[in-house]
């Protein structure tokens, strides 16, 4: 009996990994997005390229740049920023600095990441770029470099404005950029609360602490955006990331994010197939000098796919039609396809490991003979 038990379970799980993945809940939010953070890939969305006002999770710009300015040493965490009365006065969530006081960057960018601080903000961009306006055009070039299309942005706050705006695929690519560029910093996004000028202020972040995996990001709300937040989590080795804009309350964002990462999670897995530069295959290459090349991915291969699937996943290496020599280390020469089922899900560029030379005239002149047969 327990045998017959055994093997109906056995069974059911296997149509359970089988069945078709169900959709992605339906939310409120003007916009929202799910995104694997290894992979890149989709796996809930709506609107998600749709222009739609930030409000504070512009701040994840603005800590994107100011990471920048530190990591290329133009800027240092000891500096002492003195406090303009423009930064003083910049109305919203405070960090409660005073005008005329010197505040250490690193302090700054606790108040704008914890406290949501819209006067750390500003100072924080008047050290960098002198200006607000001139910190905005930095805002605006790393937001071009990242491939945000849709984003524009003129102030460091989130302040509204009609010529500042995002969508939450732009909003992600950042996040997954500052996850990815500034790990040591991304911590500050987890800590639950921070003190300044003897007022303690709480992380507005609910889902933290909260045993979902969730370690950052950054909330946001006006009255024009609505009640926005970027969450991302991470569990068992999966990092995902959600981005809902324009809520109807705290509890709603907070409760449809939560919905967007149980759904990655339960229904998704994530597997790193290769890493960057392993070599998967050799190429012959004409006329070449060896006539051989190694070649393997140009940056790491991660696929996200359905729970329960990975019996079904294979790839393949598609090399271009002919390769000759020179080949250059880096150039591509092929593609990889992943499919599932026999279906193809995803590419990515397959390159030269080493670089191969133009062979001596013996060498062309024998690939040139085996070419004709």
């Amino acid at each position: 009996m327990r045998n017959l038990i055994s093997i109906i379970l056995a069974s059911l799980v296997a149509l359970a990994a089988q069945a078709e993945t169900p959709p992605a809940p339906e939310l409120g939010a003007e916009g929202y997005l799910l995104i694997d953070y290894d992979s890149g890939e989709v796996l809930a969305a709506a609107n998600a390229d749709v222009r739609l006002e930030p409000a504070s999770l512009t701040k994840i710009m603005t800590a994107y740049v100011v990471f920048s300015e530190l990591a290329a040493g133009n800027i240092a965490f000891d500096d002492q920023v003195l406090i303009s009365e423009k930064a003083w006065r910049t109305g919203g969530s405070k960090m409660f600095i005073e005008v005329g006081n010197q505040v250490r960057v690193e302090d700054l960018l606790k108040g704008m990441i914890i406290q949501s601080g819209n006067d750390a903000s500003v100072a924080l961009a008047e050290h960098v770029a002198g200006s607000e306006d001139s910190f905005a055009g930095l805002m605006n070039q790393h937001a071009e470099r990242l491939g945000m299309r849709q984003s524009h942005f003129t102030n460091a706050p989130g302040l509204p404005d009609p010529e500042h705006y995002t969508t939450p695929s732009d909003i992600a690519r950042v996040t997954a950029a500052m996850i990815r560029d500034f790990p040591e910093y991304y911590r500050w996004y987890s800590e639950p609360e921070f003190t300044w000028n003897e007022i303690k202020q709480f992380n507005r972040n609910r889902l933290l602490g909260k045993g979902v995996g969730v370690d950052g990001v950054k909330t946001g709300h006006t009255q024009a955006a609505g009640y926005c937040l970027v969450s991302s989590a991470k569990r068992d080795g999966q990092r995902l990331i959600s981005v809902v804009m324009g809520t109807a309350s705290d509890s709603a964002r907070v409760a449809d994010s939560l919905a967007l990462l149980n759904y990655g999670f339960r229904f998704f897995e994530t597997h790193h197939l290769y890493p960057a530069g392993e070599p998967l295959e050799l190429l012959r290459v004409w006329s070449g000098d060896p006539p051989t090349v190694e070649v393997g991915p140009a940056v790491d291969v991660a696929v996200t796919i359905p729970r329960g699937s990975f019996d079904q996943l294979s790839a393949q290496l598609e090399p271009i039609s002919e390769l000759t020599a020179p080949v250059a280390v880096g150039q591509q020469v092929g593609e990889i396809a992943l499919l599932l089922d026999g279906e193809e899900i995803k590419r990515q560029p397959a390159v030269a490991l080493d670089a191969v030379e133009r062979g001596g005239l013996l060498r062309q002149a024998a690939d040139s003979i085996l070419k004709l047969f």
